[in-house]
């Protein structure tokens, strides 16, 4: 599914492209690119990035070696390449969910499932690895957060606070550590979720305790 996910984007994407911004050898480059990452985004699903090799690359986008190499110049900057632009896109969803105006209990739904949906195409070993293995990504990633995720949640908190929806009584540095200690183990809590047989029931009970504690007082009960 996220194959055919990614190459309709890709598709849309190069569909949009102004005609007269590019001719015809620009627009087959960008075809055989969005082919090369779209076999790189189904692989990395299933394999480790030291498992995967230039030739089953080529073989899966049906391009030859060389292409690959004169495109993106090596496999480590390939595989790069297709992480990045998929957290671009992740943040791009998040800033349009952010500007629809959402409840902070919508935001944290939002968080806790986008997790979810990053664990299940990728471990959280090879996030890591990128994260750590990767300084170049490390950066990005950084630069992503602090330039774009991180201002919109700061304002969003604020306004929260103004709606009543949060506590003035928390800072924001503690409500920013207080989601991400929950965000950080919520592969756990989803997979506990799972084995529970009743997901639902077991994540409306979790946004609950998050937002309400285990005494369980919401406000104006």
């Amino acid at each position: 599914m996220g194959y055919e996910i990614f190459m309709w984007y890709n598709f849309i994407k190069f569909i949009q492209e102004p005609e007269g911004n590019m001719n015809g050898f620009e627009k087959r480059a960008e075809q055989l690119k969005a082919k090369i990452r779209a076999a790189v985004f189904n692989m990395l699903q299933t394999c480790e990035p030291k498992n995967i090799r230039i030739a089953d690359i080529a073989s899966e986008a049906g391009v030859s070696q060389v292409t690959i190499y004169n495109y993106f110049g090596s496999k480590e900057d390939l595989i790069r390449d297709v992480f990045m632009q998929y957290v671009s896109e992740h943040v791009d969803d998040f800033e349009v969910f952010m500007s629809q105006g959402p409840t902070f209990q919508q935001f944290v739904q939002y968080v806790v499932l986008a997790d979810k949906e990053a664990f299940r195409r990728f471990s959280p070993e090879f996030i890591q690895q990128m994260m750590s293995g990767d300084p170049e990504f490390a950066k990005y990633i950084d630069e992503v957060t602090q330039q774009r995720a991180m201002p919109l949640m700061l304002a969003f908190i604020e306004e929260c606070k103004r709606k009543g929806q949060i506590s003035d009584k928390v800072s924001t540095e503690m409500i920013l550590t207080y989601v991400n200690m929950f965000v950080s183990q919520s592969q756990k809590l989803l997979e506990q979720a799972q084995q529970s047989g009743k997901g639902e029931q077991f994540f409306e009970e979790f946004l609950h305790l998050f937002f309400y504690g285990v005494c369980g007082i919401e406000p104006g009960s």
